[in-house]
């Protein structure tokens, strides 16, 4: 066996480098330590990163971390967050939370904590939040924590992307559909009163200045999207000034869009043209209310709740979370909820942070598991529950490099296993399609004779071979 090359004589290579914070054991000149690290497997330290200590190393590697306000919520928002992490784990994602706990149910919220959310977000820019539930009882103010949240950080487009997922079936198949809703005023607006007693006037805000911005939103996604048409959602025949404005600023933004069909359509028509024909919609404007009743309507078209991403946007700041917002609070501690909404918030939350890998890797996942049909919770018609789920995509995520049951943390090669194939150069019936290169497991001592290698260097029958 080589002895290793005394310090200073032979310069490490990049492949050799150990990852920032993982001190593998030292092994022999000439063997490469296999790169089982999932989503690491490949990279390599750029050049200046080899000149430096290791504790500058770490310090650089805490420097490529992303900061992410998170909000866990009321209901299973928590246990949600929880499957996030454990994903985001598994995936090596360069993403730090600074989480806060916002509730009106649990008497966690105040003008403090709602001041301490609004300097994370200004500091990481983005959240990752789930429902803040808002209770019925009226306590003197109008305005939940909530919507005095989105309205802080000026949150004036929700984004709501409807569309089938892969290998479950509903009524209408292949969906792919985008609301867009105002959600800064409207009905929402929280201005009530009681003008007499037994009156309660409540009050509709329509803006031309808010109402030009979301159109002008609406068309602007729809063109970097590659969207073909774009449909305001109206009561204008009822509600003739209020909406007559925002179906009239629509209008006008459509006019400087002329490669973008615009359509306009009545709300209750809309909601039974989505149930009888949604193909026919692309990209659905409208106000505040309208878009809190389309968007969960739709959501149930295409598997529910547990199943639809949603996110919000101001110039400034982006909020990721579940698109139709229920807190489930009936499944609080049972294990059952659907972490599937909140996992495809969280890889939309990595593209908008240029993380297209990790976004990608977990999507994929989250997607292979839901149409592999075999791990589905109940909201979908199976039995699994959220750790069954969250358990599947995380084994999905490195299908050829996961931990390979009942061999000691041996890593997944293919056509190799190591209770059959034993002797040197028995790798399978044929060689694997890549050329097999030497390479140094992490194994306990007393287990590396389990592994055996095809072809290298004398000496070397104690290494395991793999795929580089």
């Amino acid at each position: 066996m080589h002895r290793p090359p005394a310090r200073g004589r032979r310069r490490a290579s990049p492949s050799s480098l150990p990852l920032p914070g993982l001190t593998p054991p030292p092994f022999p000149q000439g063997l490469l330590r296999a790169q089982s690290l999932g989503v690491w497997r490949g990279l390599r330290a750029p050049p200046a990163l080899q000149q430096i200590p290791q504790a500058k190393s770490e310090h650089a590697k805490a420097e490529g971390t992303f900061q992410v306000t998170m909000l866990p919520g009321d209901g299973v928002g928590p246990e949600l967050m929880h499957a996030v992490k454990e994903v985001f784990k598994a995936a090596s994602v360069p993403v730090v939370f600074d989480e806060h706990h916002l509730s009106e149910v649990q008497n966690m919220a105040s003008e403090e904590k709602l001041d301490e959310v609004v300097d994370s977000m200004k500091e990481s820019k983005v959240a990752l939040i789930g429902k803040i539930h808002t209770p019925m009882e009226y306590k003197g103010e109008l305005a939940s924590y909530d919507m005095r949240l989105r309205r802080k950080l000026d949150l004036f487009a929700n984004v709501v992307h409807v569309k089938s997922l892969p290998g479950y079936q509903t009524r209408h198949n292949n969906l792919d559909l985008v609301i867009i809703r105002e959600q800064t005023e409207g009905e929402y607006s929280s201005l009530e009163h009681e003008s007499v007693r037994g009156v309660i006037e409540c009050l509709k805000i329509i803006t031309r200045a808010k109402s030009q911005r979301i159109a002008k939103f609406a068309f602007d996604y729809a063109t970097k999207k590659g969207r073909s048409k774009v449909t305001a959602v109206h009561k204008a025949n009822i509600m003739k000034l209020g909406d007559g404005l925002f179906l009239q600023c629509c209008r006008e933004v459509a006019e400087l869009y002329p490669k973008i069909k615009f359509d306009t359509i009545i709300i209750d028509n809309c909601c039974m043209q989505l149930v009888q024909n949604p193909y026919q919609f692309d990209v659905l404007v409208m106000p505040n209310l309208y878009g809190n009743i389309v968007d969960n309507l739709a959501a149930g078209l295409v598997g529910g709740a547990g199943v639809v991403p949603g996110e919000s946007y101001s110039a400034e700041y982006a909020v990721f979370e579940m698109g139709a917002r229920h807190p489930f609070a009936q499944a609080v501690g049972r294990n059952i909820a659907n972490p599937t909404a909140m996992l495809l918030s969280a890889t939309n939350m990595l593209r908008h942070l240029n993380l297209e890998f990790h976004s990608n890797l977990i999507s994929d996942a989250v997607k292979k598991v839901i149409k592999g049909g075999k791990v589905r919770t109940r909201d979908l018609g199976g039995y699994s529950t959220t750790s069954d789920f969250v358990k599947s995509v995380i084994d999905s995520l490195h299908p050829h490099y996961g931990a390979h049951s009942g061999h000691g943390g041996l890593r997944h090669v293919p056509r190799f296993h190591p209770s059959r194939d034993r002797g040197p150069g028995s790798v399978g019936a044929a060689p694997p399609p890549r050329a097999l290169i030497l390479c140094y497991l992490w194994l306990p001592s007393n287990k590396r004779g389990l592994c055996s290698t095809r072809g290298g260097s004398a000496g070397a029958s104690t290494t395991a071979a793999a795929l580089y």
